[in-house]
């Protein structure tokens, strides 16, 4: 297939993973949690103080256990998705503090956003996996807010949904509460129903939550994205190459640890490096280097035959605005395009993860819905070539009135619920809306209009329990 974006060669990719190797044997990687270390020593691995030294077999051996595709289960079995290979799934903002509102105003976020977030997501025809941490509740504990964004998350959303990866303990909560969703532990040890992301501490470190969370959600059997977020030029080399180097080796060592704590359990090999901005110091999101970065990880993850995640619709901009645009738009279908199959933060992103914009939200998402259909390949049958029809119209002749097209005019071409296609007199007389305030609008509708997805009043009860009893305790 001809493509002006690179292809690296096989050569390539092996320099990459040959530099790589020799960082893990040679440097390591310090994880800061005990029990990673027991389990690294216990299959033969050099450990020195908290520096774990990998050597290529160490490694060679957890890639041949890894599936390259996996179902994620959801309570409404019609919504499970499969992850890995040509499946792919969009996945909302996760991680900002603050709400950006339609005239600008940042606010912290509170529990009632997160829950909208959640409404918002259940009720997309093209987000089809909820995120967990799209918000972070200025107003809810940080101690025990991990259990009530799961909570919402099952409660408000009959779709998959992302795991508590906040702390060993977090992890576990997530784990107790997806038991009662499915009726026990044994119901979920080989049966992926979360997928949880699990960031490495560039350069070359996992953090004691992180470390802790993997290893419990490996041994209970649910999918992790090990992912790497390297500022380049600030946390990691200036070089790109450089940085797929750095963040192979972490991705490597953190999918190693979770095939030594349960062999099969299903990883995602993840990024969403990008490079520093040279003029302010900051992250930015926005640049052409994350969706250079994004393909190069996608080669990679292939390379190990591995599902991929990365970054979708993310920017740098502050308001849903041409930048913002433009920067989302490349993001998000340079990773539909280039193969990644866990496509995170795919809507709702502004000022480089510093917030979440309800509008942003709902123009990303027909960002997606546009993405799909540009990926829908076409069938090339007798059928839909219609010769026949061809023929039957002949030369001037007009296909409007053709029972064909009256038949597909609903189903055969992508139908915008938000950008306008109007003439001017009709958009002038529409009030001249841009499309932030449509977007605005079309919040307050769907949010209306939400109905929260039936589910068990015993275990909703028994959930709900779950949580008071952990909080007093």
């Amino acid at each position: 297939m001809y493509d002006r974006i690179q292809e690296l060669t096989d050569e390539q990719k092996t320099k990459i993973h040959d530099s790589s190797m020799d960082l893990l044997k040679n440097i390591g990687i310090v994880f800061n949690d005990d029990e990673a270390l027991e389990i690294f020593k216990k299959h033969g691995l050099k450990v020195e103080g908290r520096t774990v030294f990998f050597e290529e077999n160490h490694i060679r051996k957890a890639l041949e256990t890894v599936p390259s595709r996996f179902t994620v289960h959801a309570r409404n079995p019609e919504k499970s998705l499969v992850i890995g290979e040509d499946d792919f799934v969009f996945v909302p903002g996760y991680g900002a503090p603050y709400v950006i509102t339609m005239d600008g105003k940042q606010r912290e976020a509170k529990m009632e956003d997160y829950d909208n977030f959640c409404k918002l997501v259940h009720t997309s025809k093209f987000i089809n996996m909820n995120g967990w941490m799209m918000v972070e509740p200025s107003d809810m504990s940080p101690a025990t807010v991990h259990m009530d964004m799961t909570l919402s998350n099952i409660l408000l959303s009959d779709k998959p949904f992302m795991g508590s990866p906040v702390s060993r303990q977090g992890a576990l909560d997530g784990i107790e509460m997806a038991a009662i969703l499915w009726g026990g532990k044994g119901q979920i040890l080989d049966r992926p129903v979360t997928v949880s992301l699990i960031n490495s501490l560039s350069p070359l470190q996992f953090s004691e939550e992180m470390t802790g969370s993997l290893i419990e959600l490996a041994r209970h059997g649910q999918a992790t994205v090990v992912a790497s977020l390297i500022m380049a030029g600030a946390s990691g080399p200036v070089t790109l190459d450089g940085v797929l180097t750095l963040q192979n080796a972490e991705i490597l060592a953190g999918i190693t640890l979770a095939q030594m704590v349960k062999e099969g359990v299903p990883v995602i090999y993840g990024s969403t490096s990008s490079a520093m901005d040279m003029k302010t110091g900051g992250l930015s999101i926005g640049a052409p280097e994350l969706s250079k970065n994004i393909v190069y990880t996608a080669q990679m993850a292939r390379f190990y035959d591995l599902p991929s995640r990365s970054g979708g619709g993310l920017t740098d901009s502050m308001s849903v605005d041409a930048q913002a645009g433009v920067e989302s738009a490349l993001g998000l279908y340079t990773a539909a395009r280039n193969g990644i199959n866990f496509i995170l933060h795919s809507c709702g992103i502004l000022g480089s993860y510093i917030a979440m914009s309800y509008e942003k939200f709902i123009v990303d998402e027909e960002l997606c819905g546009m993405v799909q259909q540009i990926l829908k390949p076409l069938p090339i049958t007798d059928e839909s070539i219609g010769l026949e029809m061809i023929k039957d119209v002949g030369i001037g002749g007009e296909y409007l009135t053709h029972p064909k097209t009256l038949q597909l005019c609903r189903t055969e071409f992508f139908l915008p619920n938000l950008m306008s296609r109007s003439d001017y007199d009709t958009w002038a007389m529409d009030g001249k809306k841009k499309t932030g305030e449509l977007a605005d609008e079309k919040v307050s509708h769907r949010l209306a209009a939400y109905e929260k997805p039936d589910i068990d009043p015993d275990i909703e009860k028994e959930l709900t329990q779950f949580v008071v009893n952990r909080k007093n305790s």
